[in-house]
Parts: C-alpha cells; sequence; structure tokens
C-alpha cells in the first residue's frame, strides 16, 4: 500500500508557529513519525509539504493511478480552496483530512472545510498522532480495494 501524505502551508513552521495550537514538535519531527509508523507498517509513504495552492493542486493530480490513499492538512486553503477540493474530487483517492488543531473549536472561519466534502474522514484535533490515526484508517479500510 502507498500513502501520500500532503501538507498545506505554514505547516513547515510546526513547533515555531503557535504552539499553543499546534504544539511544538517540528516539521521534520512529523515526517519522522510518519515514516516511522508507515515503515513499521510496511505501508511506502511519501510526504509532500508545500505553501503554494497549484502545487498542491498538482501533487494531488499526479497522484492519481500512484497511491492508495491521500492524507491531506491542507492548513489554511481548508477554508479557501475549491481547487484542492476539485482536485481531490477528480482523482477519486480515498482521502482523510486532519488537522492538528481542533478547529471546530476555533475561530468560525476555521470551522469552514471545502476539502471535507471529498473525503472519506476527517480527525481534528489529536495533535500530529492525528496523522498516523488517518494512515491507519486507510490502511484498514481501503487496503484490499486497490492494487496501485
Amino acid at each position: 500500500m502507498k500513502i501520500l501524505v500532503i501538507n498545506g502551508p505554514n505547516l513547515n513552521m510546526l513547533g515555531i508557529r503557535e504552539p499553543d495550537h499546534y504544539g511544538r514538535e517540528t516539521y521534520a519531527d512529523l515526517v519522522a513519525k510518519i515514516q516511522k509508523h508507515c515503515a513499521a507498517k510496511d505501508i511506502l509513504v511519501e510526504v509532500y509539504q508545500s505553501n503554494h495552492e497549484g502545487d498542491l493542486v498538482d501533487k494531488i493530480q499526479s497522484a492519481y493511478g500512484c497511491v492508495d490513499g491521500i492524507v491531506i492538512n491542507p492548513a489554511a486553503y481548508t477554508h479557501t480552496s475549491v481547487a484542492i477540493l476539485d482536485a481531490v474530487k477528480s482523482v477519486s483517492i480515498p482521502t482523510v483530512e486532519v488537522h492538528i488543531s481542533k478547529v471546530e473549536e476555533r475561530e468560525d472561519f476555521r470551522r469552514i472545510s471545502f476539502v471535507r466534502l471529498a473525503c472519506v474522514k476527517t480527525i481534528t484535533g489529536h495533535g500530529t498522532d492525528g496523522y498516523l490515526e488517518a494512515i491507519d484508517y486507510l490502511t484498514e479500510e481501503y487496503r484490499h480495494d486497490r492494487h496501485v
């Protein structure tokens, strides 16, 4: 099984940016945690981050026919990007939306997610462990559905 993990804008600033909301783990810590978790479960994983909406759309599109599942934290684009929503819809790859903080308890605008409309599951407020939960969900629910 192959999983693509996509991170949107400012996630490269983990550990620095608003640690009260996002914790003190760095982006490198997050990537290492994901890679270790996947290696232990014999899952191929690619982790990608960009601050640019079009790059995220391109990455989603390039996953078509190449991965079995996507874990996405669209970050600020969650609340604004129809383009990312449409990209996820277009590839028809099971996708789990992840947010480190509990977005539903934050500012009103953070409660709106366009991307969620195309996702099979959303995980919020579990810190970076939410990524591991998303990977486990995809492997448990979709491991036998596709053989990429």
